[in-house]
């Protein structure tokens, strides 16, 4: 065991891990067409990439988020340049180490000192309601978050707990008298029950 050549390969190996997140940060940003970030943000944006949330890439879900909040933008008439910003960094503060603040409040005090503008730093801060949101660009991020988040296969063990749950829904209408069947339908938003006309009149 030599002392310095370990430390000259853990050196290296630290820098190399450095330009590979600022690389990876570098083309998040390029693909959503967001400009001008601080390099900070863009090496913390960049280490998302060795970070997933329930088998979710975290980078790729930024990335996701940033699509899905600038096309929502455009649909509504809001900035979709700051609803793209705002949803890209919206997790930075999850590869941050900190006090025991959220990992929204995290990342919000970060784009605060590398000088995003305060409706970012909110949209940040808010996408978890833990401050109240402050401008449409805040409930974007968080409307695209949860989107990302919850669209099937997006995290391990989705769709079998989908799957699962619509099966859930018509056993509990079928479970009721009189029901001949049930059918889940539109992600189970919808439950369409169809009666036995014999066993069931319309007052029930």
């Amino acid at each position: 065991i030599h002392p310095a050549r370990i430390e000259e390969v853990y050196k290296k190996v630290e820098k190399e891990i450095d330009d590979e997140c600022i690389k990876a940060g570098e083309k998040a940003a390029t693909d959503v067409g967001v400009h001008r970030l601080h390099k900070n943000i863009v090496k913390t944006l960049g280490r998302l990439k060795f970070r997933t949330s329930y088998g979710q890439n975290v980078l790729e879900h930024s990335v996701e988020c940033a699509q899905i909040a600038g096309t929502l933008a455009a649909e509504i008439g809001a900035n979709a340049k700051l609803a793209k910003r705002a949803a890209l960094l919206h997790d930075l503060g999850k590869v941050i180490e900190g006090d025991e603040s959220s990992h929204a409040i995290l990342g919000a005090d970060l784009a605060k000192k590398c000088g995003e503008k305060p409706v970012i730093c909110n949209a940040i801060a808010a996408h978890h309601e833990e401050v109240d949101m402050e401008s449409p660009i805040a409930f974007l991020v968080a409307a695209s978050d949860a989107i990302s988040a919850s669209r099937r296969g997006a995290r391990r063990g989705q769709t079998e707990n989908y799957v699962e749950r619509l099966q859930n829904l018509e056993d509990i209408a079928t479970s009721c008298e009189g029901v001949a069947s049930a059918f889940a339908i539109q992600a189970g938003r919808e439950l369409r029950v169809v009666v036995n006309p014999d066993a069931v009149d319309d007052s029930k």
